[in-house]
């Protein structure tokens, strides 16, 4: 793998198109890719981690010993549950992080909640779809158009779920202006992760000890019972195959929803 120096009017994507067609990045542990993908890019690379899943810590945690100034940012869509911003504040202490938290255009979610009411959600897939777009999708979008990245990392793992099967451990996010992709732990199982965070210390979400494997907004989170599927209490009034905010998955019509 070569870096290469940036082109006028060729995306880093396509830098790296021959070796992500080839499968160069597949041999990569973890560690090693995101090593790569902070000396090839930082510092306009950028952790997506949404406080509410140990994935994303687990890669904050590596990130910071690779390099202590990679960025990081959240999307605070205006339903967090406190406990997820007491964990904000607690990743700022511990790692002395500027986390940067994109929040949804006011107007947006004002018309929206006129039009439909607070918990627009649970009356559709549509309606729900509608709501992550304005909370979720909209934002990162407009974060990515305005904040000088041209590559970033999530905690997408392949076991998560069955529209997550074949995330691939570098892709272009065509979603995104080819921005390229980075999930460094496309093939951790979940007890990867977690030995993980027991063995380093990484600070979770303590909605995680009450049986919440994965937190979302609070009104569309909730516990799962023993043998549930690990991300069976996010939306979970719908079937398994709608369970995507549409930031990872695009909507055929235009990417604004699953």
């Amino acid at each position: 793998m070569t870096r290469v120096a940036s082109l006028p009017g060729v995306s880093p994507a396509q830098h790296l198109a021959h070796e992500i067609e080839a499968g160069v990045f597949d041999a990569l542990d973890a560690e090693a890719l995101l090593a790569f993908a902070i000396e090839r890019f930082h510092p306009r690379l950028v952790l997506s981690c949404s406080f509410g899943a140990p994935e994303g810590l687990v890669l904050l945690d590596m990130m910071q010993r690779i390099e202590p100034d990679a960025r990081v940012f959240v999307l605070d869509t205006g339903r967090l549950p406190q406990a997820t911003h007491d964990l904000i504040d607690r990743v700022r202490d511990r790692y002395g992080k500027a986390v940067e938290v994109v929040c949804p255009e006011p107007d947006a979610v004002q018309e929206m909640v006129r039009s439909h009411g607070q918990n627009l959600f649970y009356e559709s897939v549509e309606l729900r779809r509608r709501c992550c777009a304005v909370r979720k999708v909209e934002p990162l979008r407009r974060y990515f158009a305005g904040a000088e990245v041209d590559a970033w990392v999530s905690g997408l793992r392949r076991e998560q779920s069955s529209t997550r099967r074949d995330a691939a451990k570098v892709e272009v996010d065509a979603l995104h202006g080819d921005l390229v992709k980075f999930n460094p732990l496309a093939e951790w199982s979940h007890d990867q992760v977690w030995r993980y965070v027991r063995d380093h210390g990484v600070p979770t979400n303590r909605l995680h000890k009450s049986g919440y494997p994965s937190v979302g907004c609070e009104p569309c989170s909730r516990a799962i019972q023993p043998g549930d599927d690990l991300r069976a209490g996010r939306w979970w009034w719908e079937h398994e195959s709608t369970r995507e905010c549409g930031l990872h998955v695009g909507e055929e019509s235009d990417g604004s929803g699953i």
